[in-house]
């Protein structure tokens, strides 16, 4: 069976291209030529990821904000009275075994998940 070299073949064109000298440079300073870049990349994504979440969270403190005591008391105003037996009565009333089953419609160029 034959013998392989532990060194790879490297032909005379390929000597002085840029790959052959990064090879090089990386075989001499591992951590130079891939770990900086790669610790760099990270924490500069890092910095430029904060102002994405930041706007994030201010979406969503925009929606959901605290109410004002007075806000607070007129939010249930404006409803009708809710008596239980009053809506218990009402429901029993309904007829629940005369229904008919109808489609939604669908917005322009949705599936309508017809086969």
């Amino acid at each position: 069976m034959a013998v392989f070299p532990a060194k790879k073949f490297r032909g005379a064109a390929d000597t002085n291209t840029f790959a052959a000298r990064y090879r090089a440079m990386m075989a001499r300073h591992p951590f130079l030529m891939f770990g900086l870049p790669f610790m760099s990349i990270i924490v500069a994504g890092s910095f430029v990821l904060t102002p994405a979440t930041a706007v994030r969270y201010e979406k969503h403190d925009r929606r959901v904000r605290q109410m004002t005591r007075e806000e607070e008391l007129g939010v249930g105003k404006g409803g009708r009275r809710v008596n239980i037996k009053d809506e218990y009565y009402r429901l029993a009333a309904k007829d629940l075994d005369d229904w008919e089953q109808k489609r939604v419609k669908r917005l322009p160029g949705e599936h309508d998940g017809v086969l």
